[in-house]
């Protein structure tokens, strides 16, 4: 299946998302810190990266456009507990092919995943 990059600062999404993606058939790599999350991009494979837009040193919008410098053509879901008509269309803007809004549905989470990965 794919190998998909999460970065949340809060540590219990991160894992909720895990569980459900890895029953999926993915490989998930979690993180909780925004350089760990880049580092890792930088130097392995990744199809897909979802991230919150509120972090606690970076902002979502910025990693993801740190990741785009080195994969232009990564895919990306975007997160958020705050969701404003601005970051949407900053997220749209910047790459982000969807933007999910927490607290995360299963359904919702498997459906977008599955939908911006078959692109």
């Amino acid at each position: 299946m794919s190998d998909i990059l999460v970065l949340d600062d809060v540590l219990d999404a991160v894992i909720l998302i895990k569980k459900i993606l890895t029953r999926q058939g993915h490989s998930v790599v979690t993180f909780t810190e925004e350089e760990e999350a880049i580092e890792h991009a930088r130097k392995n494979p990744v199809d897909l990266a979802i991230l919150d837009i509120k972090l606690k040193k970076m902002s979502g919008i910025q990693v993801l456009e740190e990741l785009k410098k080195t994969t232009p053509d990564l895919k990306v879901i975007m997160l958020t507990g705050y969701p404003t008509i601005e970051t949407a269309r900053e997220a749209i803007e910047l790459g982000a092919g969807e933007y999910c809004v927490k607290p995360i549905d299963k359904t919702e989470l498997e459906e977008k995943v599955a939908g911006i990965l078959a692109r």
